[in-house]
């Protein structure tokens, strides 16, 4: 696998080694020594999947300590653009974004460690998105700030007429209105 860096530090995009012939294609999709060799020392705890149409945004969601959660994240089936935005109080990308087009084609990974709100928008006309957590979900420690959020500066490559959220992603607040659960420090 190839690590690709980002303009923020412990964020990056993972492409896999894929091998190609006359049958089709075949890749390792996760390795722990490999990932731990070259990204973090990591334990992935559970696997979730979702399966969205056109236009659905989600996001932007974290879960507050001590249930905190790093992801990676992939999409299996069409396309989608991926969205990793750094929460943590006192770090210098602070409201800062990295974001990523993940497709059924180009296999890529992307990593978003502890600290930093995620989110997605759907691009094709579905798109079944996986994700290895390495905490389990608890739905007290639920947070996010509002994914059109504005200040980010995020393109989401979707009309805002056409964006379809859900109730509780329309209610996050903005990121100037956030008190961040995150401080900066190592991973």
């Amino acid at each position: 696998m190839e690590v690709i860096k980002t303009a923020i530090e412990g964020v990056v995009i993972i492409e896999p080694r894929l091998f190609k012939d006359s049958r089709g294609y075949f890749f390792e999709s996760f390795s722990q020594r490999e990932f731990e060799e070259k990204v973090a020392k990591i334990t992935f705890v559970q696997d979730n999947e979702s399966m969205s149409s056109y236009g659905v945004m989600r996001g932007l969601h974290f879960q507050r300590p001590p249930f905190t959660q790093s992801k990676l994240v992939r999409c299996v089936k069409g396309a989608v653009l991926d969205v990793a935005v750094d929460i943590r109080k006192g770090s210098p990308t602070y409201g800062q974004h990295v974001a990523v087009e993940l497709t059924e084609d180009n296999h890529r990974q992307f990593f978003i460690p502890q600290g930093f709100a995620h989110g997605f928008a759907v691009l094709s006309e579905t798109a079944v998105f996986q994700y290895k957590c390495d905490n389990f979900y608890h739905p007290e420690a639920d947070g996010g700030i509002s994914i059109l959020d504005s200040s980010l500066g995020i393109d989401w490559r979707i009309p805002t007429e056409h964006a379809i959220l859900s109730e509780k992603d329309t209610k996050h607040s903005l990121l100037k209105d956030f008190d961040s659960p995150f401080e900066f420090g190592p991973f």
